[in-house]
């Protein structure tokens, strides 16, 4: 069905899954921050040893209720990135990725601090990818429906992310949008544990996603 000129996406969760969803998310990032955390703890002293900048790399995105928050990430990119403060999309093979971060970014090890984010309700395993609101202004010119994604918390993996690829252009990213609210209307636990199961098989094969 398409969503064009939708002005009411349906939330296709019910409460008990939402609750659901949500007990799945604490238990499975806690554990998750527990195995990984010799993982992490390797992770965050070999950035330190660059002696370039911090190893944690936070950003404000727009999460649930279109309430602001802090993403954290392993810095994949040199500081002052965006040295004349206008926000840019990363791209694939993007020159101001440093050499371990390239190697993190290509592996999506940088996102594994995200787990903190999951924990604490910012985000959820399964959602929309959350954007910077200088871009969401720029999607909102185009689509204004990427306000009815704010029902939902952003997720470290989505549909979008799997069938999307690297979203690097406006265009990719209003393909994005579409694809997110498909999946608000359309989602349900079973849909959840495919795209995490795809997402799991898909980084294990090495493909970039």
């Amino acid at each position: 069905m398409s969503l064009d000129n939708r002005t009411n996406v349906v939330d296709g969760m019910n409460c008990v899954e939402r609750f659901i969803k949500r007990v799945f998310d604490i238990m499975a990032s806690l554990m998750g921050l527990i195995l990984l955390s010799p993982v992490i703890l390797y992770v965050y002293i070999r950035l330190k040893c660059q002696n370039d900048g911090p190893a944690l790399f936070r950003q404000e995105r727009i999460g649930k209720g279109g309430k602001p928050f802090d993403i954290l990430k392993f810095r994949t990119m040199k500081v002052d990135s965006e040295p004349d403060g206008i926000p840019q999309l990363a791209e694939r093979s993007d020159d101001r990725l440093t050499p371990v971060g390239k190697f993190l970014r290509e592996h999506h090890l940088d996102e594994m601090p995200q787990l903190w984010n999951v924990l604490v309700g910012d985000m959820s395993f399964v959602g929309y990818r959350p954007e910077r609101q200088y871009f969401i202004d720029r999607i909102m010119e185009e689509n204004s429906d990427y306000e009815q994604l704010y029902q939902i918390r952003p997720g470290v993996t989505s549909m979008a992310t799997i069938y999307n690829g690297y979203t690097d252009t406006m265009e990719k990213m209003l393909i994005r949008l579409q694809m997110d609210l498909e999946y608000l209307q359309r989602r349900s636990l079973w849909l959840d544990l495919k795209i995490i199961l795809t997402t799991v098989r898909l980084i294990g094969y090495g493909k970039k996603i």
